[in-house]
């Protein structure tokens, strides 16, 4: 089929289809026509899927159909079921297919923490070429602790989301660069090692656990997750499979963008954790409790409701209607 030919044959039916749906009002002859033009194209949309699968074209004419079909049904989903099936489907299907880059992410920064820790940790001399011996002790005396207790709790929540969401945010945008993520997770994993080896130098090991892990576990492992769709993205455009490199990577964009949107309240249970509960005056048992309960029922979100959600078909993706078909490949 000649797609530039079928497409100048039917152009004015198309365009006539798109004022009538865009209309506020239409009569009885309009609401006939309205419905005439949607069936054929419709049946235009089918031939194309057949006989020439063009993605562009295919990829327009659904979304007029789309939108004919809500003109003449009245159909408008309301607001709370988009915002129940963005964060019960899909959502936790694009968190369980970055599972595996989420996965080697973690395996960095652990990697680059516990390096760091234990070189820091065990030698003086290397210690004191990065913080001075007295730097070294208001740390673990002072500084390490009173970081949480800064200003007002509600002020101090605002901050940490904002910042821990920028970090995030980073490693989601720039994840298609494959280096930037990394960069990021060995400078925060040396950072945390860092913190740790002088902690325990100076006998303050079990203080840094007690203000790290309430927070932590849930705020780390959002950054890991970041991280790992970003790595994953970059991976669709170094090997797009079966795709080409172009919708493989659009397609892994817009499934990033989920997630990175839907890490944004989850950071913000873990700035109000690390705001109220890491530096309250529960036991230490209890606020690591409290901040391990919140890091498990987020992984049971991930792997347990993501799976379910995967093996439903969901990819975090957009609807077809909105994006058009996949591209036909072959084998």
């Amino acid at each position: 089929m000649d797609t530039d030919a079928f497409i100048a044959v039917h152009r004015p039916t198309w365009d006539r289809l798109r004022e009538l749906t865009r209309s506020r009002t239409l009569d009885a002859a309009g609401v006939d026509e309205l419905l005439s033009l949607y069936q054929a194209t419709s049946t235009h949309l089918s031939t194309v899927r057949s006989t020439n699968p063009d993605p562009a074209l295919i990829s327009r004419l659904s979304l007029l159909v789309h939108k004919a079909r809500l003109r003449i049904t009245g159909a408008r989903v309301p607001l709370w079921k988009h915002a129940r099936t963005f964060f019960w489907d899909d959502l936790p299907a694009a968190l369980f297919e970055s599972r595996w880059a989420v996965l080697i992410a973690t395996g960095i920064f652990l990697a680059a923490a516990v390096v760091s820790g234990l070189y820091f940790g065990l030698d003086p001399v290397a210690r004191g070429m990065v913080l001075p011996e007295a730097a070294q002790r208001s740390l673990a005396q002072r500084d390490f602790v009173s970081y949480y207790f800064q200003g007002e709790a509600s002020g101090f929540a605002a901050q940490v989301w904002t910042n821990n969401a920028w970090i995030t945010i980073q490693a989601v945008v720039f994840g298609v660069t494959g280096f930037w993520p990394v960069v990021m997770l060995l400078q925060n994993g040396l950072n945390i090692g860092l913190s740790a080896g002088v902690m325990g130098a100076h006998d303050g090991l079990g203080t840094f656990f007690v203000y790290i892990l309430p927070h932590g576990l849930l705020e780390l492992t959002c950054v890991f997750v970041g991280a790992g769709a970003g790595l994953r993205t970059f991976w669709a455009w170094v090997r797009p499979g079966s795709l080409p490199r172009l919708w493989s990577l659009s397609r892994s964009a817009r499934a990033l963008m989920t997630v990175g949107i839907g890490l944004v309240p989850v950071l913000l249970l873990s700035g109000f954790v690390e705001a109220f509960v890491t530096p309250s005056g529960l036991p230490p048992a209890l606020r690591i409790a409290i901040g391990a309960a919140v890091w498990l029922a987020f992984l049971a979100y991930m792997l347990g409701r993501g799976r379910q959600a995967h093996r439903a078909g969901i990819t975090g993706d957009l609807s077809e209607e909105m994006v058009g078909d996949h591209v036909a490949t072959a084998g």
